[in-house]
């Protein structure tokens, strides 16, 4: 549904995500990157909140919307876009797929001028819950707690499982991509409310199970689909029509055969809801996990088409201390202390 007013919850999370997130400053170039069918009244808010802050805002409509991720979407990205997006201060990508990883994208990275922010399908509603709805502040500093942990895990156990039927164990490797914090200076950044956990790729043992997709697209609520793993992926079993999709989708990433899980992520902001709809939220509710496969793209030929699952309410150990159960926080004395101050705002 398109919107076109923007109401003063809107425009004050924008304005969060704009100077507070992005730290755009007057005089800056800001680029926002949509497809066709993209919720106007986000791009109005956002565009508003930097117009506010003086800077120069330009927004790129890309048509038709790219049918892929990583490398595989340059073909359709014209000569135009890659101008643009190479020349800016600020680029607040709301594209579905997103640009991240493609050359245009990878060039901007090198500039040493742009932040990007990988925003992707959020709309109106979903700026106001993740940029409105708790202190930017306090986000990030339960993300840094929480990331702490894992940086001092490295090499250690992780294990994953919920109810559903996941069980994976791997050991920890460093962390690699985006920042989870403020767009303070050039690079790439995730929208808050979440933390990344990296596997050694090899050492990922067990199965997951998953109803929520992104391979070409993002559905949920299909017949659930096993993902088998012994290093890398092994069998996809179930999953219905969007079997065929997955395995098509894993083959490209995976450069022949069905590539490894490369990321896991844990979600901890306390408005965010699981919708079905937007795939950048639903990673974000309390307890959530996007599960990324294919090849890291820190790896040569990696980063292609990369697909995500989505898993809820997630039981998570990391070096035999359980940090979450069934989506529930209980571990880790300096994380449950820090999540009391993740308070909802309601005004």
């Amino acid at each position: 549904m398109l919107h076109t007013d923007v109401g003063p919850k809107l425009a004050r999370a924008a304005m969060v995500f704009v100077r507070d997130m992005m730290c755009v400053k007057k005089d800056e170039s800001v680029l926002i990157t949509i497809n066709t069918g993209a919720d106007l009244t986000a791009v109005n808010a956002i565009q508003d909140a930097a117009y506010m802050i003086g800077a120069k805002v330009s927004t790129l409509i890309l048509a038709p919307r790219l049918p892929f991720q990583g490398g595989l979407a340059d073909a359709y990205v014209s000569d135009t876009v890659e101008a643009a997006v190479t020349t800016c201060d600020a680029w607040i990508d709301l594209c579905m797929p997103y640009m991240a990883g493609c050359h245009a994208h990878d060039e901007a990275m090198k500039n040493g001028r742009t932040r990007y922010v990988l925003a992707a399908d959020i709309g109106a509603d979903e700026i106001v819950r993740i940029f409105g709805g708790a202190d930017l502040d306090t986000l990030f500093e339960f993300g840094d707690i929480f990331s702490g942990l894992i940086e001092k895990s490295v090499g250690k156990t992780g294990r994953v499982t919920t109810a559903a039927g996941t069980d994976l164990t791997f050991t920890l490797a460093p962390t690699n991509g985006f920042a989870l914090s403020k767009a303070n200076k050039p690079g790439g950044y995730f929208v808050p409310g979440t933390v990344v956990f990296l596997p050694e790729i090899e050492t990922v043992q067990g199965q997951f199970v998953t109803s929520d997709v992104l391979h070409e697209y993002y559905v949920t609520g299909f017949e659930p689909m096993t993902l088998i793993l012994d290093g890398d992926v092994k069998e996809v079993v179930g999953g219905g029509p969007e079997n065929k999709v997955m395995m098509r989708a894993l083959e490209r990433a995976g450069d022949g055969n069905l590539g490894h899980v490369v990321h896991f992520t844990c979600g901890f902001h306390p408005t965010a809801r699981y919708t079905g709809q937007c795939f950048i939220e639903d990673q974000r509710v309390i307890g959530y996990n996007a599960i990324g496969l294919g090849v890291p793209f820190w790896e040569p030929g990696g980063g292609e088409n990369h697909p995500d699952t989505v898993i809820g309410m997630q039981s998570l150990w990391i070096d035999g201390e359980q940090i979450l159960d069934e989506g529930v926080f209980v571990g880790n004395a300096q994380m449950l202390e820090a999540f009391k101050k993740l308070t909802p705002i309601y005004g």
